[in-house]
């Protein structure tokens, strides 16, 4: 249990033992913040009170997991249903963005961190709390997001980060649930961990941490079929959109959290938004994880080519430079850095036109835009079609050619010329 070197504190905002009486524990129910809900008690002597933020996941019983952290000690266990807030506050921004890190990792848990910062701070004051302890690793991004973003909310508050204190390895973390009767999922043949919430759901662990191994997928996909076991035959679905934002699923107009959570099991159940992704993290490890986000799949994919239709070609690739800063940002637990309010002006004037139904096409994990329709759609029939029309003037593209051609013509033959002087040829 004990880590061959001593953990020193030199951030000003950890907590120091007998400084406090009462801790707010970010409690999940899982494997870390079990074994630290018992670790702390033992350690800092103190009083803990659990924090357990709804953010739709689907695996956790939360009734059970607050019965779990009364029965090892907890002082209190609050539940807090976070579900809409977590839509309308930041999954709107994550769709109006695109939200992609590395080729398809939507965003789940660094949004998940902003959203439970903001109710741990919340509910940290009403209860009185200076400390705040989490389940993040020293070797992780969550640390980071964490206690970057519960000292900016609250400059005062202090932090535990047990993990980073014992250096247990998830081994030896089982042995100590073990020994001291707390109940686990876990077991050293199957170790995966996830993070869950509507809009994603995060696996690591065992084989998925060697990126020479493959991943079996049979033991570890949550929320989407196999492959080989999703339907036969594709469906078909109708997204509408309002100024960015999905209203509708197949002309039902719902609440974005409802909707969301109807396209993870349409989603998943196609096996669509299953990632592998190789992880550049903030603190300078590369890494591997297995992402599932069909709803946020479906939902990006859609709205970026709703996008793409009522905007220049000028507008989209302005939107995808900053729609790649925002992932970075959001990612680096920047959330809380100005220049991200600069980019939501941008994004919210963007997508003031981004309005109309996407019809999307799932089918054996691949989803297809096959159909769009937007009241500001910059595509014109009778400039685009191939059939005879008046409305494109073809004598004007003759000039349009020599004019546009100009600088390469006269590049490649001033390139030509020395190369000729030299005796050799080029393409």
């Amino acid at each position: 249990m004990k880590s061959t070197t001593t953990y020193q504190k030199i951030a000003s905002h950890e907590a120091q033992k007998g400084s406090f009486d009462t801790c707010l524990l970010l409690y999940s129910g899982g494997l870390d913040t079990s074994v630290m809900l018992k670790w702390i008690q033992e350690q800092y002597g103190c009083a803990v009170i659990t924090l357990t933020v709804d953010i739709g996941q689907t695996a956790d019983n939360l009734e059970v997991i607050k019965k779990k952290a009364l029965m090892l000690g907890a002082k209190d266990a609050i539940v807090y249903d976070a579900k809409d807030e977590f839509a309308d506050l930041l999954l709107t921004r994550a769709i109006k963005s695109n939200a992609d890190y590395q080729g398809g990792y939507a965003l789940g848990c660094p949004l998940g961190r902003v959203m439970i910062s903001h109710v741990a701070i919340k509910i940290a004051h009403q209860y009185n709390c200076q400390v705040i302890a989490h389940g993040a690793t020293g070797k992780g991004n969550d640390q980071v997001r964490f206690e970057g973003h519960l000292t900016t909310l609250d400059p005062a508050i202090k932090i535990i980060a047990p993990v980073r204190e014992w250096s247990m390895g998830r081994d030896e973390e089982i042995d100590y649930a073990h020994k001291h009767g707390i109940p686990i999922s876990q077991t050293k043949e199957l170790p995966y961990s996830y993070d869950e919430n509507m809009w994603a759901n995060t696996g690591e662990g065992g084989e998925i941490e060697d990126p020479s191994l493959i991943p079996p997928l049979k033991n570890i996909l949550k929320w989407c079929t196999l492959i080989e076991n999703t339907p036969s035959e594709p469906v078909l679905l109708d997204i509408t959109f309002e100024k960015g934002m999905p209203v509708a699923l197949n002309g039902e107009y719902k609440k974005l959290s409802a909707i969301i959570m109807e396209l993870n099991k349409m989603g998943g159940a196609h096996g669509v938004g299953v990632f592998h992704l190789i992880e550049d993290r903030l603190v300078g490890l590369k890494v591997r994880g297995v992402y599932e986000n069909p709803a946020a799949s479906i939902l990006i994919g859609a709205h970026q080519k709703l996008e793409q239709l009522v905007s220049t070609r000028e507008e989209n690739e302005l939107k995808s430079f900053l729609d790649t800063k925002w992932a970075y940002l959001t990612y680096a637990a920047k959330w809380f850095e100005p220049v991200m309010e600069h980019i939501h002006a941008y994004v919210d004037n963007h997508n003031e036109k981004v309005t109309g139904k996407v019809t999307v096409k799932l089918f054996k994990g691949a989803l297809t835009v096959v159909a769009l329709e937007s009241p500001f759609s910059l595509f014109n029939h009778n400039l685009a079609t191939f059939n005879k029309n008046a409305a494109f003037n073809q004598n004007a593209s003759a000039g349009f050619i020599e004019i546009y051609n100009l600088p390469s013509k006269n590049a490649h033959q001033v390139k030509q010329s020395n190369v000729l002087e030299k005796g050799g040829e080029t393409i």
